[in-house]
């Protein structure tokens, strides 16, 4: 009989790993902080599909039904491949995994914890509007561990606010990869695509849609577009069909620099072919953007 929660409880053991309490997740993970051997904090990660899976009273996680086990096979195999490629990516504004493991039928992976706050909470408890200092302490260092990304020939497909951890000074650090996967990757064949209305592109909505480096910038100009919004943007299938979101040069002109604007509307390009293609274009973009004289707010 499955259990009544998707998530381990309290005090649960886990390849050595004590699980504090659950801080997160969506429709394939369920995100703990934990304490290693030594008590030190860190954060876990397991492969939960609730769709898919159930969690039976021995703590395992199996697949809801017959026909869900290759679906829940196929994407617990992915999962482990990104735990295995996070742990060789290392830049200091990338979410550090310092281990993976099997275990309970599905796979785990161990990540830093590090104090701070989401910048989806922060945008809500400012109601966006939030200074052009703290954007350009931001961003440019989300750009600066997407290109690593990229370099390694991979795509994160998942940027948002909600996927930004905060630091202090602002320094931030991008999380959950549940979404990465190789650029040449086949799609045809995705069970845990993740799609975000507002931060998704139309390519990555598009059966057979092209993805690439403009799919991550387009998800990063809409996140940039929510701090000064305060709410996400439309999603792109309405703006494919009916444009009718106003272009940041217009919207926030009195706030924010016509550069910092000029490069939000090149990024959200709802064709991809006229967005920049590479993260350093949008970097040389930014890098055009004054340095302001106020303080982060």
């Amino acid at each position: 009989m499955p259990t009544q929660s998707h998530e381990l409880p309290k005090g649960t053991q886990v390849d050595g790993y004590t699980i504090e309490n659950a801080i997160g997740g969506g429709g394939f993970s369920v995100v703990y902080r934990a304490t290693d051997r030594d008590g030190h904090d860190v954060v876990i990660k397991e492969y939960m599909p609730s769709k898919l899976a159930v969690r039976n009273a021995q703590l395992e996680v199996v697949a809801m039904n017959e026909k869900n086990v290759e679906r829940f096979a196929h994407g617990r195999r992915l999962f482990f491949q990104e735990a295995s490629t996070l742990t060789n990516l290392k830049h200091s504004n990338i979410v550090n995994v310092i281990n993976f493991f099997r275990a309970n039928g599905t796979v785990y992976m161990v990540m830093d914890y590090e104090d701070g706050h989401n910048l989806q909470a922060y945008i809500q408890r400012h109601r966006g509007k939030l200074s052009e200092v703290f954007i350009m302490t931001v961003f440019p260092a989300l750009l600066d561990g997407l290109s690593e990304i990229h370099r390694h020939g991979l795509l994160h497909l998942d940027v948002k606010p909600g996927n930004i951890h905060l630091r202090k000074g602002a320094n931030p650090l991008l999380l959950d990869f549940g979404a990465v996967h190789e650029m040449m990757h086949s799609r045809q064949f995705q069970p845990n695509q993740v799609v975000t209305p507002g931060f998704s592109p139309i390519e990555q909505l598009d059966p057979g849609g092209y993805v690439g480096p403009w799919t991550d910038i387009y998800a990063l100009g809409a996140t940039i577009r929510t701090c000064m919004a305060g709410t996400p943007p439309p999603s792109s299938t309405k703006r494919r069909e009916r444009d009718t979101m106003r272009p940041a040069t217009s919207a926030f002109k009195k706030l924010y620099s016509t550069e910092l604007l000029e490069t939000v509307d090149w990024a959200m390009e709802v064709d991809p072919l006229l967005r920049p293609q590479t993260v350093e274009q949008v970097m040389e973009a930014l890098n055009q953007v004054a340095p302001p004289a106020d303080q982060i707010k």
